[in-house]
């Protein structure tokens, strides 16, 4: 017989597995093909947790996979120190995916039977609120119930450390070689939920802590007496998550009245209807948005992702164009936002980013006279820098953190991406700005303006020409000289080997047009030479 159908008999006839999941599991009995998607190959507990289809079987997110990784989880955790966890316990929060009640219900249940103390948010709460109340309740760990921004199919379970940040080494391997220990449903360990809360290993928490957090969020604020603030217009939808009452109340009690949130899109729904892919990173998920906006005369929509740890923008120009600032861009305005007018920034300041995010960064923390480092991907190394910041292994004090994947980190109340606080510090940013008489439009061409690449495509940059501000600088020489042509938003550079590269806004779409020359010996290399360096600036204009 094949393994997968040895594993598709096993849960049929398991007494482990409810009478109806193995009714819905007889119902496939003649599907050979479905059978073996469910089973032939086992839903991996990575060092980051589990993330799959929702479904009955092995390779399918459950209540039964749940409750294994659950298992291994606490096996490790007992490992590790069992008096601590003992004594510390578990904080679990989920968000609005269909099924996030029950698994997070089931991870709760199996760490009581395994002695260990179980706080349950009492409704859906976001990500960084987990990571929040790890550390403000003094927890052993942490588990969160999402998938994040991923289609409405899925569903996840990501495992958190005491320190509040998601698991690296070596607590990630041990927690992963204790789920693979699992072999056996019959290994897990489970109670009743009546027998969980009588034995004092089910507390539910909530309000205490979403006070608690909103303050954490609110000492973010850099600039508080902003004119007008009350009448800034923003438009903002949570996507059907967790975002809506964290965000609307910090904005409310930070004095911005006049949110307008999409109506069809405020209430958490797992089936995601307006959307269906509910990730800010698309474009497609602002449509509606744009359009309250426009009715209401807003220039900007904030969007969060279902657990509220990303945040996407929308933003209008003074032209009328919506145009859509990726993770690099949103990333490098809150970077010179936070720089230039947060006071007291400590002289080890630092900035915390990944290898993949614009090399833009270094240019701008060198000018403000601040550290930057880079991690490898994934926010729960910008995490650990934090914690060796504290402990003092590296020197530095954490500024703000982000990841070019629209996650960001401003102050270190959480330890892993928060988009209820970069929605706030966004929007007192942008009705600052306006405050002044520009918008984030200008300011991000400001930033781009100000903090020109030393190299590009492997070449150092030699002349930067700025038709708008009448400058040619030759880095070679170190030389300005003025520009006798009329002022125009045109950039120009000139690379190391000849290559130019000019770029310039269209005057009719919203979008920027981009214009190469190359030298080579003959026509046929220079059409070679031409086409490689329009593919490379194509890549790298995506990496901003």
């Amino acid at each position: 017989m094949k393994d997968y159908m040895k594993q598709y008999e096993i849960w049929l006839n398991s007494p482990y597995i409810d009478k109806e999941d193995r009714e819905e599991l007889a119902s496939i009995k003649g599907d050979e093909k479905e059978i073996e998607e469910r089973f032939y190959t086992e839903l991996a507990f990575g060092t980051g947790g589990l993330r799959g289809i929702r479904g009955n079987g092995i390779n399918r997110m459950n209540k039964y996979m749940i409750r294994k990784a659950t298992q291994g989880f606490a096996n490790y955790l007992l490992e590790v120190d069992a008096e601590a966890v003992r004594k510390k316990g578990v904080v679990i929060a989920y968000d609005c995916r269909i099924g996030s009640v029950e698994y997070s219900l089931n991870t709760a249940l199996v760490l009581a039977a395994n002695g260990i103390p179980a706080y349950l948010f009492e409704s859906l709460r976001s990500t960084p609120e987990l990571s929040f109340a790890v550390r403000e309740l003094g927890t052993q760990a942490g588990v969160v119930v999402t998938a994040s921004h991923n289609p409405v199919e899925y569903n996840g379970y990501k495992v958190y450390w005491n320190d509040g940040a998601q698991c690296v080494e070596p607590h990630a391997s041990g927690i992963v070689n204790g789920v693979a220990d699992v072999k056996d449903l019959g290994d897990i360990q489970l109670i009743s939920e009546e027998e969980a809360k009588s034995k004092g290993l089910l507390i539910m928490v909530g309000k205490d802590l979403d006070d608690k957090y909103m303050e954490a969020v609110k000492k973010q604020q850099i600039i508080t007496d902003i004119p007008n603030k009350a009448d800034y217009k923003i438009v903002y939808t949570p996507l059907h998550g967790t975002g809506r009452v964290p965000v609307q109340r910090v904005l409310d009690e930070c004095g911005f009245k006049s949110v307008y949130t999409v109506p069809s899109q405020e209430m958490p729904d797992g089936t995601f209807p307006t959307v269906g892919y509910a990730n800010p990173e698309d474009p497609a998920v602002y449509k509606l948005g744009v359009e309250l906006a426009d009715k209401k005369g807003s220039s900007i929509v904030m969007a969060n992702d279902p657990d509220a740890d990303r945040l996407g923008i929308a933003v209008k120009d003074k032209k009328g164009n919506w145009s859509y600032p990726n993770g690099n861009q949103v990333g490098l305005l809150l970077m010179e936002y936070i720089l230039k007018f947060k006071k007291d920034i400590p002289s080890n300041g630092a900035i915390i980013s990944t290898v993949v995010s614009t090399p833009m960064l270094d240019a701008v923390a060198k000018a403000h006279g601040v550290k930057m480092y880079r991690t490898l991907t994934g926010f729960k190394f910008i995490g650990e820098k934090i914690k060796q910041f504290e402990d003092g292994v590296l020197d530095g004090t954490y500024v703000f953190g982000f990841e070019e994947s629209y996650g960001y980190l401003i102050g270190t109340h959480a330890r892993d991406k928060d988009a209820v606080v970069t929605t706030m510090v966004l929007s007192e940013m942008a009705a600052y700005y306006e405050s002044i008489g520009t918008d984030i439009p200008t300011e991000l061409d400001k930033t781009l303006r100000e903090n020109t690449p030393k190299q590009l495509l492997g070449q150092d940059v030699v002349v930067v020409r700025d038709f708008e501000l009448q400058i040619e600088c030759d880095k070679t020489a170190c030389t300005e000289i003025k520009l006798n042509l009329p002022k125009s938003n045109v950039l120009q550079f000139v690379l190391a080997d000849g290559t130019y590269i000019t770029a310039r806004p269209s005057g009719t779409e919203p979008k920027i047009k981009y214009y190469f020359a190359v030298k080579s010996d003959s026509k046929a290399e220079a059409e070679k030479k031409l086409n490689s360096t329009m593919v490379e600036f194509g890549e790298f204009i995506k990496g901003l």
